[in-house]
């Protein structure tokens, strides 16, 4: 190898900077920061990307800088059970987020970079992709295809996009366990993009006409979503509508929690869904009632009765519920919007899209990128959201595959919210929560696989004094006090549940099944914190046993 010129080393010896922030306007922005510090982070790292007699520097920069992202790219949720955690327990579409994070800002470091800092610069890139694609390759799901589906109208509405603009890496099939969904035409990369669709294809606000417009505009507080729902009711029935091919392929029926019928109802008895579900009607109805019969009778022409009634208002919400989707456009405005194709995409907790809500000024169109890769055949993917179960079925109609790290049942406990366990991570939250603890790595004592501020507000409400983690006795005994508190509390949260045996497991209705199966992750979650209390209470009992029978007790930390 040539030596370097002096003006090569002078460059190497410039290294690039990447600069990790977490904003101060974030509305978590203090248990974030008390994460971070935890940490032994700042709210603001100066990353230094330069080669290393280490060859592994730019994993460890790598590590770094995951570690951080993966914190300010965390939500509510993730914050509440991160405390005691390993890092990889943020879940995938978390870490997708964090690499996709860190990747732009390399990406954007590199447009500016000098000739020696740029190679540097695409090595770490590169290792970037190479893990986002590591991180896919861990979570395949097989996709199962059924054979001797009819999908002409699908196939149809291909063909109208493509001859309007969209173009397209994916086709249409009927996949096992989820229905409609689209499926990879050839092996798709990470920055490919599988789909792109003209803004002029999208449905927006703008296509509301002028003369039903100004009949809603009376109508005080009216939301634009709302107006285009209503616009979107009738465009269905439209022969000439140019959406025409888009609206046939869409279902008669959507079966969503907002069309549980009553054996369904009555199987979520029990349940917070039960609860979701008759509130969403409740206020859909509502909602209803304050247009309708009013629009009619004022505006028979514009609001055909026919067309107007409660259950083809509900299909609409429905509709809007489970397809639509926030895009940004180049003047700024976020808008709730309908896309034709993409609704083929189904959810995943392991998606392979997680940035789709922006469209790109210079083309004009809406691209979506994959952020880690997908193989010819499989099914393409991406995420609705952090949502939990019981969202996903009152407004989507489906429970992922999968542990949802999401799906936790909230703990309704009047506990002390006033000074901070030692060693806490995240201190002050006013609300609680459990999820399934074989999700936790952390089942030792002080921790049993639970929440630590859920623990601590229990420690607290016990006694108002300052808590430590050590193996004392008063400790101990405290521990075996809360761990009896909470396994009678999930004692009656599992019978409020019901029997499983007594639900009607022979009933195909698509919407009993789908209350049962939500049913059954409850029980799951309940039965797995009764088993941490167990576990728990018999650890804390075998240490507090060694520490009686010493005759001089020696303080031990965790």
């Amino acid at each position: 190898m040539a030596p370097l010129s002096s003006h090569d080393a002078m460059e190497l010896d410039k290294d690039c900077s990447i600069v990790l922030e977490l904003s101060e306007s974030e509305p978590l922005f203090d248990k974030k920061k008390k994460l971070l510090q935890d940490m032994g982070f700042s709210t603001k790292e100066e990353i230094h990307v330069k080669r290393s007699s280490d060859p592994n520097w730019i994993s460890t920069s790598l590590k770094v800088m995951l570690q951080i992202e993966r914190i300010i790219n965390s939500d509510e949720t993730e914050l509440y059970f991160a405390g005691d955690e390993p890092m990889d327990m943020y879940g995938p579409r978390n870490e997708l987020e964090a690499l996709n994070s860190i990747l732009q800002l390399v990406e954007s470091s590199l447009s500016s970079a000098c000739l020696m800092q740029k190679n540097v610069l695409q090595e770490f890139r590169d290792a970037i992709v190479d893990m986002m694609s590591q991180s896919g390759n861990k979570n395949i799901l097989e996709t199962t295809i059924v054979e001797g589906y009819n999908s002409d109208k699908e196939i149809k509405l291909l063909q109208w996009g493509e001859n309007n603009g969209v173009k397209t890496r994916l086709e249409i099939a009927y996949v096992e366990g989820a229905g409609r969904g689209a499926i990879a035409t050839e092996d798709l990369k990470v920055g490919d993009t599988a789909l792109e669709i003209p803004t002029s294809l999208i449905i927006v606000e703008e296509l509301v006409q002028a003369d039903m417009y100004h009949a809603l505009e009376k109508f005080e507080g009216i939301s634009s979503e709302t107006m285009l729902l209503l616009w979107s009711m009738k465009e269905r029935h439209n022969g000439d509508s140019q959406f025409k091919i888009y609206f046939d392929t869409l279902p008669e029926e959507f079966h969503t929690g907002l069309s549980f019928g009553i054996d369904a109802m009555m199987v979520l008895d029990g349940t917070l869904l039960l609860d979701e579900i008759t509130a969403a009607k409740e206020h859909l109805r509502a909602q209803y009632d304050d247009l309708f019969p009013a629009l009619c009778k004022d505006h028979p022409d514009i609001f055909p009765p026919e067309l107007y009634t409660w259950e083809l208002f509900l299909w609409a919400c429905e509709l809007w519920y489970s397809n639509s989707m926030k895009i940004k456009f180049p003047d700024g405005k976020l808008r709730t919007c309908l896309i034709p194709i993409a609704g083929f995409l189904n959810h995943s907790l392991d998606p392979h899209v997680v940035h789709y809500g922006r469209v790109d000024s210079a083309t004009n169109t809406l691209k979506f990128r994959l952020s880690r890769p997908c193989n010819a055949g499989q099914e393409c993917c991406l995420s609705y959201g952090n949502f939990s179960s019981s969202h996903l079925i009152t407004f989507y109609g489906f429970v992922p595959q999968g542990d949802n790290l999401y799906d936790v049942i909230p703990l309704d406990i009047d506990a002390a919210q006033d000074d901070f366990t030692e060693g806490s991570s995240i201190s002050n939250w006013t609300t609680h929560m459990v999820r399934a603890t074989w999700l936790s790595h952390n089942c030792n004592i002080f921790y049993y696989g639970l929440p630590s501020p859920f623990l601590d507000s229990l420690r607290r409400a016990r006694s108002p004094m300052p808590h430590t983690k050590d193996l004392l006795p008063e400790n101990l005994k405290n521990e075996i006090e809360i761990l009896e508190d909470l396994r009678a509390i999930c004692d009656d949260m599992m019978d409020n549940l019901g029997d499983a045996d007594l639900d009607d497991r022979k009933n195909t209705n698509w919407d009993v099944k789908l209350a049962i199966k939500f049913k059954d992750i409850q029980r799951s979650i309940v039965s797995s914190v009764l088993t941490s209390c167990y576990c728990g209470l018999k650890l804390v009992k075998d240490e507090l046993s060694k520490c009686l029978a010493e005759d001089t007790p020696v303080s031990k930390q965790i």
